[in-house]
């Protein structure tokens, strides 16, 4: 799993979203601006996150394992049941 670099700063976070609240346009493909990271921070459950740019991956994010979103890459996730989650954005 890739990480965040150390020199960024957090300016905004998602409300908690579970599997019913969880926004369309998260499940489908979707990226970030340029500049701009993101860590998918799951709070209870499990979700899948697919990095859909080379190289490819897919992993199942939980409380101990949060995914990491680099500038303009395309990802997608989904839920594995019942889960809790929040995204929290960086540049």
């Amino acid at each position: 799993m890739r990480s965040l670099p150390n020199n960024l700063t957090s300016y905004k976070k998602t409300p908690v979203f579970d599997q019913r609240s969880v926004p369309a346009g998260l499940l489908k493909s979707h990226s970030t601006k340029e500049g701009t990271w993101a860590k998918i921070q799951v709070i209870e459950g499990e979700l899948l996150y697919r990095i859909l740019e080379a190289p490819t991956e897919e992993v199942v994010l939980n409380t101990a394992l949060s995914g990491v979103v680099e500038p303009t890459i395309a990802h997608e996730i989904a839920p594995l049941g019942n889960v809790k989650f929040f995204v929290e954005f960086f540049k």
